[in-house]
């Protein structure tokens, strides 16, 4: 069999169209291909998207029945001055209606600045600033028992929260009377929660 010009011609056209066919197949699978994964990164974040949206609305569903839940405990600690600015005046003041009722022979105290209180990491504070201002008090006793009634006194008559760290109590030898008198000193502070989201 003899292969003529026309063949060759006939041939090298069809070679043409199966080149061309092969190129256009490759080029369709890999815009194919190039086209899948951008579908697969779009699912991935809308799907990211979209639990994204659900985690904040289980959070808003969280917070909503916590604040139905904690509501009354909440406004009990407003109404007590624990959630806030710092209560320094009214302390002071409460001091000085304690001191007025003889609770004890004489007392001393002195309020620190206040100061952001390191939480352990144990203990989550949410979305409260826990602040400290430490109060050290010396204390002039006739006995023991008015120390107590005094921190009663405190808790009941004073708004805010007064955590007592410990107390050191010692006989007072400088008395020359023969009424035995005792000698405290206490250190502790007082508590104050703010919410980080209220404006400064």
């Amino acid at each position: 069999m003899k292969i003529t010009g026309a063949d060759l011609l006939t041939m090298r056209l069809s070679m043409l169209a199966i080149c061309a066919s092969v190129l256009l197949s490759i080029a369709i699978l890999y815009g194919s291909n190039r086209y899948a994964n951008r579908i697969q990164i779009d699912h991935r974040n809308a799907q990211s998207l979209m639990d994204e949206a659900q985690n904040h609305l289980i959070a808003a569903r969280q917070d909503q029945q916590n604040i139905s839940a904690y509501s009354d405990e909440y406004g009990a600690l407003e109404d007590h001055k624990i959630i806030g600015d710092e209560q320094r005046l009214d302390w002071m003041e409460g001091l000085e209606r304690l001191r007025s009722q003889n609770l004890v022979g004489d007392f001393r105290y002195h309020i620190a600045p206040q100061k952001n209180h390191a939480v352990p990491s144990a203990l989550e504070s949410g979305n409260f600033g826990i602040h400290y201002s430490e109060m050290q008090l010396q204390f002039d006793l006739l006995h023991e028992a008015q120390l107590l009634n005094f921190f009663d006194a405190l808790r009941s008559q004073i708004n805010g929260r007064y955590q007592l760290e410990g107390c050191t109590l010692q006989r007072d030898t400088t008395d020359a009377s023969e009424v035995p008198h005792l000698k405290a000193e206490c250190n502790g502070g007082w508590i104050t929660l703010k919410n980080r989201n209220t404006p400064p």
